[in-house]
């Protein structure tokens, strides 16, 4: 089914749909979200695509107009696609930026260069993908999102688009090279050959 975005264009919630899921892929213990008004809050806006309309879960800011989220996923995976569904009027945020692998940032980091900055548009059907560039968000282990508004910021749906892959475990390997055998480390129908490789 197609929807009309504020945006203007028209959008294919259907095939949409079937691709956001990489919620599932969210180190959900471990995310965190500074300056929510209820503790917590922010894990709950990451859903199925099912319910990314429901209003009943929300984050919203505290003391600011802004909201940085850190998080942190169980592999490595290649952001290609995202959507927000914001509040209504002034509470829906104008802008994020993305951060990538840069854990447990705070609202003094935000300042540095993001990896992308996106002009956020209202769209509460949820179906307005913005397109991270690929390149840039290949590798990804820890994404942080940071909103701005220009007023309160409420935030009912974030959607993650892309593909997971496991973390690659780099264990030490220690490895003996010899010089020269030693005839007491090979055993005794070894040494023949040895002798032959060493004369």
């Amino acid at each position: 089914m197609a929807h009309q975005c504020v945006c203007g264009g028209k959008h294919d919630e259907t095939e949409l749909g079937i691709h956001y899921n990489l919620f599932q892929k969210i180190d959900i213990e471990n995310l965190e979200c500074l300056n929510e008004t209820e503790e917590g809050s922010g894990a709950s806006v990451f859903k199925t695509w099912e319910n990314r309309l429901d209003k009943n879960k929300y984050v919203e800011s505290d003391i600011d107009n802004e909201l940085l989220f850190n998080i942190p996923f169980t592999g490595n995976i290649k952001l290609k696609g995202l959507i927000i569904i914001g509040g209504e009027d002034s509470s829906h945020p104008n802008k994020v930026k993305l951060y990538k692998n840069r854990p447990y940032m705070t609202f003094d980091a935000v300042a540095t260069e993001p990896e992308q900055v996106f002009e956020l548009c209202v769209d509460p059907n949820g179906v307005h993908e913005y397109a991270p560039k690929v390149v840039k968000f290949s590798s990804v282990h820890h994404l942080s999102l940071h909103f701005t508004g220009a007023d309160k910021i409420r935030i009912y749906y974030i959607g993650l688009r892309g593909e997971w892959s496991p973390l690659h475990q780099h264990g030490v390997t220690i490895c003996t090279y010899e010089l020269r055998p030693q005839m007491s480390d090979h055993p005794k129908g070894d040494n023949e050959d040895i002798d032959k490789a060493i004369s």
